[in-house]
C-alpha cells in the first residue's frame, strides 16, 4: 500500500510561546505541525497546504481570528477546514456565539485543559487519516480496475485476428466438403465463431467505455430508417423462425456515430430475439417525427421478470439459468451508446403486453 502522509494541523497565533506551548501539547508521530504568527501568513500557507484542523487565536492585531475564520469560510480551498478557537479573555456567550457562527468545532478559553485540548484536535486528526485511508484505498481500487479492462482490451484485440482466421478457414471448407456430418460440424464451428466476435465486440465496448469514461462518438450524417432496416434484414436472415418487422415515421436524418447507433439497435434485437416468443413477432420501431429527437423501441412479446428489472442495464447482468450465448453486456451497451449520444433508455414490460425497450437520442450533438 501506498505510505501515509503525515497528517498536517495548523497553529496561528501572534504570542509564539504560546505557539510553542500548544505544539508540545499536541505534536506526535504521523503529525505535520506548521505555525503562523499572524492571519495573512495563515492564508498564504492555507493555499499550499491542506489542514485536517486550524487552531485560531481570537486576539491578533489587524486580523483577529474571527475575521479569519470568515476569511477561510468565503474560499473553496478553505471552507472545510476544522476550526477551533482559543481566547484569553473570559468566558463570554456572545463571544462564543460569534465563534460557531464563524464555523468553529470548538471554542476554548486559555488556559486550556491540556486533555480537552488533546481530546479535541485528536478527533479531528483520525477523522483525516481515515479519510485518507479512504482515498488511497479508492485510488488502488481505481488502479486495479484500469489495469483489469486494460487486460480485457489488449486480450479481445489480440484474439480477433484467429477468430477471424478461424471464420475464414471454415467458410472455405464449407465450400468443399460433401458429407452431411461435416458440413453440419463446420456449421456448428462458424455458429460458435459468431458467438465469440460478438463476445469479442462486447467486451471491446466495455473496454472503451470503461477506460475511456464513456463511448467516444465519431459523429455524421445518417439515416435512422436505414440503419434499423439493415439490423432488421439481418436478423430476418440470421433468424428465419423468428418474424421481425419495421415500422418507419418522420424524418431519419440526424447526426450520430452509425457504427455505435447499429450496435445499440442490433443488441435491442438481439435481447428481443433471446427473450422473446418465437411465434410472436418483433417490432423494430423508429419514430422519427418529433424536431430534435428520434425515438427507438423494440418490442417483444417476452416478460422481464421482476427481480431482474432493476439490474438490466448493468453489466453482467444476465440470469444465472440463462443459455449459453452472451456475457449480459447488450443492454449496459446499449445504454453506454445511447449516454454517449445524450440519450437515455429505458424499458417498460408487462404480462399483458410484453417487452418495450426504448431508447431516445437527440439528432444532434451538444
Amino acid at each position: 500500500m501506498t505510505p501515509v502522509a503525515p497528517i498536517k494541523f495548523l497553529l496561528v497565533d501572534d504570542v509564539p510561546s504560546n505557539l510553542e506551548a500548544m505544539a508540545a501539547l499536541l505534536q506526535r508521530d504521523g503529525l505535520e505541525l506548521h505555525t503562523a504568527t499572524s492571519a495573512r501568513e495563515a492564508l498564504e500557507l492555507m493555499l499550499v497546504h491542506d489542514y485536517a484542523l486550524a487552531l485560531l487565536d481570537v486576539q491578533m492585531p489587524e486580523i483577529g481570528g474571527f475575521e479569519l475564520a470568515e476569511l477561510m469560510r468565503a474560499t473553496a480551498r478553505t471552507r472545510t477546514i476544522p476550526i477551533i478557537f482559543v481566547t484569553g479573555a473570559a468566558s463570554d456567550p456572545i463571544r462564543e456565539f460569534r465563534g460557531y457562527d464563524a464555523g468553529a468545532v470548538a471554542f476554548l478559553v486559555k488556559p486550556v485543559a491540556p486533555n480537552i485540548l488533546r481530546n479535541k484536535a485528536n478527533t479531528f486528526f483520525e477523522l483525516a487519516r481515515q479519510r485518507q485511508q479512504l482515498q488511497l484505498l479508492a485510488d488502488e481500487l481505481q488502479q486495479t480496475l484500469q489495469f483489469h479492462e486494460t487486460f480485457v482490451a489488449a486480450v479481445t484485440h489480440d484474439l480477433r485476428a484467429p477468430l477471424h482466421t478461424i471464420s475464414m478457414g471454415t467458410e472455405v471448407l464449407s465450400e468443399f466438403v460433401q458429407d452431411a456430418n461435416a458440413a453440419k460440424a463446420i456449421a456448428m464451428v462458424r455458429a460458435s465463431t459468431t458467438r465469440m466476435a460478438s463476445m469479442l465486440e462486447a467486451l471491446t465496448d466495455l473496454a472503451r467505455a470503461r477506460l475511456s469514461g464513456g463511448m467516444p462518438v465519431q459523429r455524421g450524417a445518417v439515416d435512422a430508417h436505414e440503419i434499423a432496416r439493415a439490423i432488421v434484414d439481418e436478423a430476418a436472415t440470421s433468424h428465419p423462425n423468428h418474424t421481425v418487422v419495421m415500422e418507419s415515421r418522420g424524418d431519419g436524418h440526424a447526426q450520430w456515430d452509425r457504427g455505435l447507433v447499429s450496435r445499440l439497435l442490433a443488441n435491442l434485437v438481439r435481447n428481443a430475439l433471446r427473450h422473446g416468443a418465437s411465434e410472436a413477432p418483433i417490432t423494430v420501431t423508429i419514430d422519427a417525427e418529433a424536431p430534435d429527437t428520434i425515438d427507438i423501441r423494440v418490442h417483444n412479446r417476452g416478460q422481464i421478470p421482476p427481480g431482474r428489472r432493476a439490474r438490466l442495464f448493468q453489466p453482467f447482468a444476465r440470469e444465472r439459468n440463462a443459455g449459453g450465448e452472451g456475457l449480459g453486456l447488450g443492454l449496459y451497451i446499449v445504454q453506454q451508446i445511447a449516454l454517449a449520444h445524450g440519450g437515455t433508455v429505458s424499458a417498460h414490460s408487462e404480462a399483458a403486453e410484453g417487452t418495450t425497450l426504448h431508447a431516445r437520442l437527440p439528432r444532434r450533438g451538444p
